[in-house]
């Protein structure tokens, strides 16, 4: 039984990054990030007008973890979200950080969601900035702390195929060394 938690911020490509490790690994994938759009659209509104809901109701977070945490529970999954190395840190195997500097972040982000530069700019630091203040209030995570990752990559300057090769590699070697001990 595997669990493997890719976390990021937006536009780092962790997404991109979790798919491909679970069908590499022939792992279920599964995104809280998905679950947070999700309730958006159901609500009618935006991320960011969920995100600032959230920044007061904190069950909104609270349903995304339960929901997460189950899915860690029944094993055999690559997780992505942006907490979730923390939600699960005590089931998780292998606990991924993909990252990349803002700027290069917000042009993806732009360009993934067929918006403007300042619209995603705008929007990414409204959600990064509320997110801040939210995991350290209701969880007492500073996630400007990644301590807790066995994996870092900037993505920056690397491929997806280079990126993906780096962590498959890095993950290989961590179950294979967790298989011996």
């Amino acid at each position: 039984m595997v669990v493997i938690v890719v976390s990021g911020p937006p536009g780092s490509g962790k997404t991109t990054q979790a798919r491909r490790i679970a069908e590499y690994f022939g792992l279920r994938y599964h995104s809280a990030g998905m679950i947070f759009r999700r309730m958006a659209e159901e609500r009618g509104i935006t991320i960011e007008e969920l995100s600032k809901i959230a920044a007061v109701d904190p069950s909104i977070d609270i349903e995304i973890d339960r929901r997460t945490y189950q899915e860690a529970l029944k094993g055999d999954v690559v997780i992505d979200g942006h907490l979730t190395a923390w939600i699960i840190a005590d089931i998780a195997d292998v606990r991924v950080l993909v990252t990349a500097p803002l700027m290069v972040r917000i042009k993806r982000i732009a360009s993934r969601d067929n918006k403007s530069f300042m619209d995603a700019y705008y929007e990414t630091v409204v959600r990064e900035y509320l997110q801040k203040i939210r995991f350290r209030k209701y969880y007492g995570i500073d996630i400007d702390d990644l301590g807790i990752f066995d994996i870092i990559v900037n993505t920056e300057k690397l491929g997806i195929d280079d990126t993906f090769e780096i962590i498959k590699t890095a993950i290989e070697k961590i179950l294979k060394r967790n298989r011996k001990d």
